[in-house]
């Protein structure tokens, strides 16, 4: 990577993203349009195989599916914005690596297996309402890391995050993204209300205006306004595009980090399904700024992965009913007159 500019090999990657697979996808609509059912009967799972068949590039399958977990620390916690301490991010690594989390329990039940990756949680990202998260260099180098976790023949990726303040770095990349007010994309997060919900908006004002000639820029933006966990998310989903891997976008934070993507090249996340939509009031608007429609509404705010990987078994039951189900010719059933 180019020492004296790290985001160049980036740019160059987001400028020449591989494009759907057409033949592929083609293959997969001929299929459909031949099972036992009504055209249509199986509604967004039609959808979702034909979305994997045209990112994946093959007949839709999911046979290694990964809950990639990235963890890390912010500085902006000093505000006092969140009820919680940057410790538990640390404590909540360690209880993902002891199975007592709830997206343990989730990957354990759905069959998805999961890594977490602890993004130098001694050392928080820069207070950003007084300087950058991350230097350029810094910036690219997690991105680069968040690269290397899309390995091993993994054919679904389940994006999730950890980390105490991380719903203020998603409100303020959202706000350097799409304007309107603070006030528009700050939430509770892990249950800011009152005064600390006040400093939590305030925050993220404070430093979209600190930072406000840099954001037409989104990898300026990503490094100045985001934390080692989003850039690492970013670099993940750049990864499972070369390498023709489907992704699914958890929450608030995850999605935040897509969209710094979308903002580079309107075509980036096109491989990418929004899992769920959280509580997190921000989450919504986000994904109505995508266009985008998520699969799962279920009220979570949690993050961890927990609604890409719920949503994971909806992606898997699409691929198993369009690979297994029977052709009205091959079940002797009568079709459509």
């Amino acid at each position: 990577m180019d020492a004296q500019h790290p985001f160049d090999d980036f740019r160059s990657l987001l400028e020449a993203l591989p494009a759907a697979d057409t033949p592929a996808l083609a293959a997969a609509r001929k299929r459909n349009s031949l099972l036992t059912k009504p055209e249509g009967a199986l509604g967004r799972l039609e959808e979702i195989a034909m979305w994997l068949a045209a990112w994946s590039g093959r007949a839709p399958a999911v046979h290694r599916p990964m809950v990639a977990v990235f963890a890390g620390n912010h500085g902006i916690a000093e505000e006092n914005i969140s009820p919680f301490p940057t410790t538990v991010t640390q404590q909540m690594v360690g209880n993902f690596e002891k199975n007592g989390a709830a997206i343990n329990q989730i990957c354990a039940t759905v069959d998805l297996s999961l890594k977490v990756f602890d993004l130098a949680l001694d050392y928080p990202t820069g207070n950003i309402t007084v300087e950058p998260a991350l230097s350029e260099r810094d910036c690219a180098a997690t991105m680069a890391y968040g690269m290397e976790s899309v390995a091993g023949g993994v054919d679904l990726l389940c994006l999730g995050e950890m980390g105490i303040g991380n719903t203020t770095i998603a409100a303020a990349l959202c706000y350097g993204l799409y304007g309107g007010s603070a006030a528009d994309w700050v939430g509770p997060g892990t249950g800011a209300e009152g005064e600390m919900l006040e400093r939590k908006i305030a925050a993220v004002e404070k430093a979209v205006a600190l930072h406000k000639d840099h954001l037409s820029d989104p990898l300026e933006l990503l490094r100045r306004l985001g934390g080692r966990e989003f850039a690492a998310i970013a670099g993940a989903i750049i990864a499972a595009r070369m390498q023709k891997v489907p992704v699914l976008l958890d929450g608030f934070a995850v999605t935040a980090a897509a969209a710094v993507l979308k903002a580079a090249n309107p075509s980036a996340i096109d491989h990418c399904m929004i899992a769920h939509v959280s509580a997190e009031p921000g989450h919504l608007r986000l994904i109505q700024k995508l266009g985008k429609t998520p699969l799962l509404a279920l009220g979570m705010r949690l993050g961890e992965g927990t609604g890409a990987a719920l949503a994971a078994s909806l992606v898997k039951s699409a691929a198993a009913c369009h690979t297994g189900m029977a052709t009205f010719e091959e079940a002797g059933v009568s079709g459509r007159a």
